[in-house]
């Protein structure tokens, strides 16, 4: 292979890009958007930076190593910062504990907490150890492209009983129904219920544990920002603005693409980081088997959408941390009414992030940036008008958030603006207006998730959160690493 193309500017598009570039294949970015980043894209209104997610950066290592292949530093364009505590978590009663990476702290939490549960906590510890083993460094970065590959992972899928949901391993260690939340909700950062979604994603407590919670100086938008610019150093090129209309085929192979523009490349093999199914139906058009593809991706569960209210503040507010997640009154009936029902409730849980605590640099000085992020059912399960519904939802997390935290939000906000599922199927070509692709339950991981290479197309391949092994920043890292395995040849 001597020349690529990678569809979409994302976190994982970038990664696989840099990967073949370093291995001296002449590649490609072309990127729908006046900005690379895809859901990693940003704003800046009124002086404000605002992320537009991810804002979790976990596996530091596993971003470090695209600079390192090349024998490059990270360090020369991306500064990672530690957060601590990574986040702070609050239930209405007005209960809040400390989710950090430090034994003798988070020993101390959960001992406040629920001191007959510190025992059960460290057997779940060493449970999640033990999935992190066999599910992130065995499986998490090479591809499933046959059904013997998931027979093969079989054994330890069975051990550590993957069949069963996050929640409920919890709570076989743990009794305490807040530390139960506390230990399970990680899985709604990838897009997953935590009540249906397969205990190996347990593993993202041992994750963040080792690698800790990480943010870019400057926001997610300059990680971004720095693998596009360790990308061009290594000779490659980012066309932005300029949307792929066209994956040309000829039987069985790729032979080019087409953009909106009319430009034509001719190439050894495309990566799709599109969303999956506008990638099969829209791009593929002339593909009988991309369809049938389309078809059948169509009838998979996908994840729900996200609203997503960002706003600026005169102040500054020490008190709140970087990373926190408001609880609401309900648990799995909240998850139920977003995942099985497709119900707006009239209740909520939030992720609420504050840039501005690490880095004042992302608000004006003596101002604060925050986004408050609700999981919301995706469109095809909650068809409304956003234009009707979304200003009133906004105006009831601002109020549940001015409740709990901020007496006086309204009088200090400085600019406001909110960001809806239809924005996901707009901007994004999103699925249903998914924020994370393909639902992560257990019958559509690995084997079952769209696979990293096209099963008749020979040199077509995905990367991103619809493929193996899914969202979040080191699944889409992850998944540029089996892609690229398979592109040079490796993993044939």
């Amino acid at each position: 292979m001597k020349k690529a193309a990678v569809i979409g500017a994302g976190i994982g598009g970038l990664a696989l890009a840099i990967r073949l570039q370093s291995a001296g294949v002449d590649t490609t970015i072309l990127e729908a958007r006046d900005k690379p980043g895809g859901r990693a894209y940003f704003w800046e209104r009124d002086g404000f930076t605002f992320d537009a997610g991810p804002t979790v950066i976990t596996a530091p290592d596993a971003l470090r190593e695209l600079w390192r292949i090349s024998g490059h530093d990270i360090s020369e364009d991306v500064k990672l910062v530690p957060v601590s505590p990574f986040y702070r978590l609050s239930w209405p009663d007005g209960v809040a504990f400390d989710y950090s990476g430090d034994d003798a702290q988070l020993g101390a939490e959960i001992a406040r907490l629920s001191p007959e549960d510190v025992a059960g906590y460290r057997r779940f510890l060493k449970y999640s150890e033990g999935v992190y083993r066999e599910g992130y460094e065995k499986l998490g970065h090479v591809a499933f492209l046959d059904f013997g590959s998931m027979v093969r992972a079989a054994p330890a899928l069975m051990k550590y009983q993957a069949w069963r949901s996050v929640y409920s391993m919890v709570s076989h260690y743990v009794k305490n129904e807040k530390l139960r939340q506390a230990l399970s909700f990680h899985t709604l950062l990838v897009g997953g219920n935590p009540m249906t979604t397969s205990a190996i994603y347990a593993l993202i407590h041992k994750l963040e544990r080792d690698g800790g919670v990480w943010f870019a100086q400057g926001g997610t938008n300059r990680l971004v920002a720095g693998m596009v610019r360790h990308f061009e150093r290594l000779g490659g090129v980012v066309r932005l603005g300029d949307a792929v209309s066209a994956i040309h085929t000829l039987g069985d192979r790729v032979t080019g693409l087409r953009a909106e523009s009319g430009f034509e490349l001719v190439v050894d093999a495309v990566a799709s980081n599109a969303d999956i199914v506008h990638s099969y139906r829209n791009l593929l058009k002339d593909s009988r088997s991309a369809q049938r593809t389309a078809s059948s991706l169509e009838q998979k569960r996908f994840s729900p959408s996200l609203f997503l209210v960002h706003f600026g503040l005169r102040g500054s507010f020490p008190e709140i941390p970087h990373h926190s997640i408001l609880f609401g009154p309900r648990y799995q009936g909240l998850l139920e009414d977003i995942y099985d029902h497709g119900v707006l409730s009239e209740d909520f849980s939030l992720y609420l992030h504050h840039p501005s605590a690490t880095d004042p640099g992302m608000a004006p000085e003596g101002h604060s940036t925050f986004y408050a992020l609700a999981p919301v059912p995706h469109l095809g399960k909650f068809p409304a008008d956003w234009s009707e519904v979304g200003p009133v939802l906004e105006e009831r997390i601002l109020a549940e958030i001015a409740r709990r935290l901020i007496p006086d939000l309204k009088d200090r906000i400085v600019t406001k603006f909110s960001y809806a599922p239809p924005d996901f199927a707009t901007d994004l070509k999103a699925h249903l207006g998914s924020a994370f692709s393909l639902e992560p339950i257990l019958t559509q991981s690995a084997y079952f998730r769209a696979h990293n290479r096209d099963a008749s197309i020979s040199n077509l391949y995905f990367v991103g959160a619809g493929t193996h092994p899914g969202a979040g920043i080191p699944g889409v890292v992850g998944s540029a690493e089996a892609t690229a395995t398979l592109m040079l040849g490796d993993g044939r």
